[in-house]
């Protein structure tokens, strides 16, 4: 599972290593705020007792920042730091980071050196393609990042400019994987179904997938994909997994907070299931538990299989 900011909190991991997630990230870490802040981030790099993998992304593209968040990383535990240099977000690249600095590829390189030289974890990078057409830019990128000692590279199949959108471009993942093939290449972007998924590793050759928009809401995609589970959850595993992941956002930031927090979630585990509209507005106003346990009494099942079980 990608690292999502403003999703993937303990309480969101936990609910997709239900639905079969082995790997996955803490939200996107900003290394000025990391730097700057006094003890700070405790609730955002929690680490769960039960998670053998605990994995952090970090962005930035001041060289000293990232130093600095690295020092306030290396007293904690992870099993590697990935650096992110593919989020399309303004508010990112705006300061030069994210997908702004994988194009300025002279100083992503600068960059990851700061953290090969400070941190003490295995370092990846997520990045997106810099062209469509050509897979040179991108190449040069990944080469010198490999250089560096990156041990895996995820590479989103879309350039800057297409956000979430778009075609995949499979040939430059491919490109990628033909010119490394002693790393860890992962794929990302656009897979939200099995078709997706065997279309991504059929025409790239990576050797994982990295999940992002398709699992919001559907932490069940992990067990289709693995063909341990291919069907969609029951009812009752939907109304099971809401109410999990959303007690377990309370735990982390209590009723109030949570709950605020936790509207957009559950319309994500809403969408595209056959609920009414007033489901989705229910959604909009959750200010309690109570609130959410209305919800759940009102959600009736999209479709019921020969065999009477209510599916999704």
């Amino acid at each position: 599972m990608a690292p999502l900011s403003g999703f993937t909190d303990l309480a969101y991991r936990r609910a997709a290593r239900r639905g079969g997630c082995v790997y996955s990230f803490t939200e996107m870490v900003d290394a000025a705020s990391l730097a700057y802040a006094n003890g700070g981030g405790e609730t955002l790099l929690l680490r769960g007792d039960e998670e053998e993998f605990f994995a952090t992304q970090l962005v930035g593209a001041d060289e000293e920042l990232l130093k600095r968040a690295c020092e306030k990383l290396n007293k904690r535990d992870f099993t590697l730091l990935d650096f992110n240099l593919g989020c399309p977000v303004p508010k990112v690249v705006r300061k030069g980071a994210g997908a702004a600095l994988g194009q300025n590829i002279a100083h992503a390189h600068r960059c990851f050196a700061v953290l090969a030289r400070e941190s003490r974890f295995q370092l990846t990078a997520k990045m997106r393609i810099l062209s469509e057409t050509d897979p040179a830019p991108t190449l040069e990128l990944c080469a010198g990042l490999v250089e560096l000692g990156a041990t895996a590279l995820t590479i989103h199949g879309r350039t800057r400019e297409h956000f979430y959108t778009g075609e995949i471009s499979y040939d430059i993942i491919a490109a990628v994987k033909n010119a490394f093939p002693d790393i860890q290449i992962i794929a990302n972007g656009g897979v939200n179904s099995p078709e997706t998924y065997r279309t991504m590793r059929a025409r790239t050759g990576c050797d994982l997938i990295m999940l992002a928009q398709g699992i919001m809401g559907n932490p069940w995609l992990f067990r289709e994909l693995d063909g341990t589970h291919p069907e969609p959850p029951t009812l009752d595993e939907w109304h099971d997994m809401v109410k999990f992941h959303v007690s377990g956002m309370i735990a982390l930031y209590g009723e109030v907070s949570a709950l605020r927090q936790a509207r957009k979630i559950v319309h994500d585990y809403l969408k595209g299931r056959g609920f009414p509209a007033s489901l989705r507005a229910e959604a909009s106003q959750l200010s309690t538990f109570e609130d959410l346990e209305r919800l759940l009494a009102h959600a009736v099942p999209a479709a019921v299989t020969t065999s009477g079980r209510r599916i999704l």
